[in-house]
């Protein structure tokens, strides 16, 4: 399954053989180097700090777009350029482990691409190796790579599984993420006692069996 993503380049989003619904974003935009982008982000972040009524010449507030236009193109959104995506190093599975492997806890920071919002909860991340193994840190980065850009939840947990499953070779993964969404907590409704849980099944963790013992694991 693809997932179109509105935010990755064209040649990322269509990679795959199915490329129902791929769309080609505007390349000026995206190839911009990130230089040219904090300039521009800056630029209007500033309009809009003076458009709430902010005086720009406070000592605290007069290199807050610049500020805020690094973070979003160095950090929180980051994974918005395809040349940040982790190199996967996998590893012969010499041991012959076929059990599930299971990363859990895994931090997620993202953000709301409604309200660009944070998004803040843990992920856990399972796969069941037919031959190859990825070095651990590598599902935390390949979770980070797809939550450093606007994200909805639903989407950004089908994103970790596929990538997963390219890197491992292996339809034997499972992934789960349960997190607070700022824009219900913080805005709107404001409950900040609920949380959001998106999950992704396939090959052996479809069995009943198997994913009720990822889920016992997780706990």
């Amino acid at each position: 399954m693809k997932v179109k993503d509105p935010y990755s380049s064209f040649e990322e989003v269509c990679v795959d053989e199915v490329n129902a619904g791929c769309a080609e974003v505007s390349s000026r935009e995206y190839f911009q180097n990130d230089d040219e982008k904090i300039k521009i982000i800056a630029g209007h972040f500033k309009e809009i700090m003076q458009t709430l009524g902010l005086d720009l010449r406070d000592d605290s507030l007069k290199e807050t777009p610049e500020r805020v236009a690094k973070m979003y193109v160095k950090e929180i959104f980051s994974g918005l350029n395809p040349n940040n995506k982790p190199e996967i190093t996998t590893f012969e599975n010499k041991y012959q482990y076929n059990k599930m492997l299971i990363e859990k806890n895994i931090s997620l920071y993202s953000y709301c691409e409604h309200h660009f919002v944070p998004i803040i909860g843990k992920v856990h991340v399972a796969y069941i190796s037919k031959g190859k193994v990825i070095g651990l840190s590598k599902i935390n980065r390949l979770v980070q790579y797809y939550s450093k850009r606007p994200q909805v939840q639903e989407r950004l947990t089908v994103q970790i599984a596929e990538a997963m499953k390219k890197a491992t070779g292996t339809e034997d993964v499972a992934v789960l993420i349960d997190a607070v969404h700022l824009c219900v907590a913080s805005r709107g409704i404001k409950d900040t006692n609920s949380s959001t849980i998106t999950s992704d099944y396939s090959g052996k963790f479809i069995n009943e069996e198997v994913k009720n013992e990822f889920l016992a694991l997780v706990k």
